[in-house]
């Protein structure tokens, strides 16, 4: 029993402290709280007509606020409306710009397309030059192609005329001895 009663006292030692605490953080409060009310002092009496007199002079003093205020006002709004006409007529010189920009641009459209015409006229101009100029040239060999078939008789059943003239020439040196040497010298025979 001793033991317990011994681990109970450090407990109600703490318990001391905080309470002594707890009263020393009560009375330092309303102390302070108690400062302010010395510390007022009593406001001497102030007559009716020196109430009116400086409200009167507040009266005074806002109206002239109120004017300067005023005035300023005005130049802030002059100040903004001379902005305002620099940027209209920054915006005026932007859009005659553009518009040369525009025009610069039509002109540029219409050189492009003067130039596609061009090229276009001339494709057509080479495809017109080339049959002209090659249909002489298909005629005659149309020409030359008939004399040849004509001349020569290609399609013939035992050959082109030149071929039976070679087989006639090998035949005569058969028995012509000077017509052999001949053919045998052109590599004929």
């Amino acid at each position: 029993m001793k033991d317990a009663h011994r681990e109970l006292h450090p407990l109600r030692l703490m318990n001391k402290a905080i309470r002594f605490g707890l009263r020393l953080w009560i009375t330092a409060a309303l102390f302070a709280a108690a400062l302010p009310a010395i510390a007022v002092e009593t406001a001497p009496r102030i007559s009716d007509r020196e109430i009116i007199e400086s409200l009167t002079e507040l009266k005074a003093g806002q109206k002239a606020l109120e004017v300067r205020m005023d005035q300023r006002f005005e130049a802030v709004d002059q100040r903004f409306e001379a902005f305002q006409q620099q940027i209209d007529q920054r915006f005026e010189s932007v859009d005659q710009r553009f518009e040369s920009v525009d025009e610069q641009l039509d002109k540029i459209w219409t050189l492009m397309l003067v130039m596609i015409a061009g090229i276009f006229g001339l494709i057509g101009y080479i495809v017109w030059d080339r049959k002209t100029a090659l249909r002489p040239v298909e005629q005659r060999l149309i020409a030359l192609e008939s004399e040849f078939h004509r001349d020569l008789e290609i399609q013939h059943e035992e050959g082109s005329r030149l071929t039976r003239l070679v087989k006639v020439l090998r035949e005569m040196a058969k028995t012509d001895e000077k017509l052999a040497n001949v053919l045998r010298n052109f590599s004929l025979l």
